[in-house]
């Protein structure tokens, strides 16, 4: 793996473990593949790195059909529930392809970077 696509995935990786919005699961697959960094086990990692950030990207429909749900509306609040769905349908005007929280742009940024991992 080029050294330049490295460092920024081991940033965005970083960033992403830090973001309020990732979850347990893809924040163990980036603490193994930062472990893995520079030995045998790295190639498996970031293969593994990579299943669990497709699995966890939030597609923007996604968001929205969750946020107007029942069950959005229990983890968010009703009120916060409508301005998450609000959002979601504002960023799909523009354009976006996936939530934008903060651990989803990581998860993005760095499957972009995902045939230079692999």
């Amino acid at each position: 793996m080029d050294q330049n696509v490295k460092d920024y995935v081991a940033q965005k990786v970083k960033e992403l473990m830090d973001a309020p919005t990732c979850c347990a699961e893809a924040k163990a697959a980036a603490q193994n593949w930062l472990d893995a960094l520079g030995t045998d086990q790295e190639a498996q990692q970031a293969k593994n790195l990579i299943a669990e950030l497709e699995m966890d990207i939030m597609p923007v429909d996604g968001l929205i059909a969750f946020a107007d749900s029942e069950a959005g509306a229990q983890v968010f609040g009703a009120e916060t529930a409508k301005n998450v769905a609000a959002h979601g349908r504002e960023i799909k005007a523009a354009g976006a392809k996936y939530c934008d929280c903060p651990a989803c742009n990581a998860v993005a940024a760095i499957l972009e970077k995902k045939d230079g991992l692999l």
